[in-house]
Formats: C-alpha cells, structure tokens, sequence
C-alpha cells in the first residue's frame, strides 16, 4: 500500500501572508482499491516569529511538516490501510440468490 499526502488549499491572512488553515487530504492505494480521508488544520501564525514563512515562500513540504504536526500521520495511514483491507475482505454483503 501507498499513502500520499497533498495540500489541498490553504487560507491566508492578507495582512502579513501568515496561514491560518492547511486542507489536506490523503489517499491510499493498494491495487485496485483505494480510500481517502480529507481533513483541516489550524494554525496562528505569527510574523515575528523566527520560522515564519511567508505564503509565496511557501512549499507543500512545508505545510505538511506542519500538518502532521497536529495530525497521526501513522494512525491515519493505519486507518485507511484498515478501510482497505475491509474492502478486500468483506465480512457481509448484499443481494439476491436468484
């Protein structure tokens, strides 16, 4: 299985460029078969800080350091890991025998 994690957006004060929410999302794959989980976090950025960046100085890497974080990167790999193999190996199903 494969995890990737992205950036799906990000919300910005206008004043001083500081981010405020990172949406994220990440997605599974194992074959054929693959689940997501999409979530926010928040932050209060603060300008004078000495690791401030400013938004356009900004990379995806650096807000996923951020994201994981507030985030259980192993729990929510483990997860969607879990979702999948659920999906793989159903333990009920539906329909009809005719």
């Amino acid at each position: 299985m494969s995890a990737t994690w992205t950036i799906a957006n990000l919300e910005r004060n206008t004043a001083d460029g500081g981010v405020t929410v990172a949406h994220w999302r990440c997605t599974a794959v194992d074959g054929e078969h693959s689940s997501s989980v999409y979530g926010t976090c928040s932050f209060t950025p603060d300008a004078s800080a000495a690791d401030f960046v400013p938004y356009e100085n900004l990379t995806e890497a650096d807000v996923l350091a951020w994201v994981y974080g507030s985030v259980d990167k192993d729990a929510t790999e483990a997860e969607l890991t879990a979702k999948i193999d659920a999906e793989k190996n159903p333990t009920t199903e539906a329909g009809l025998p005719w």
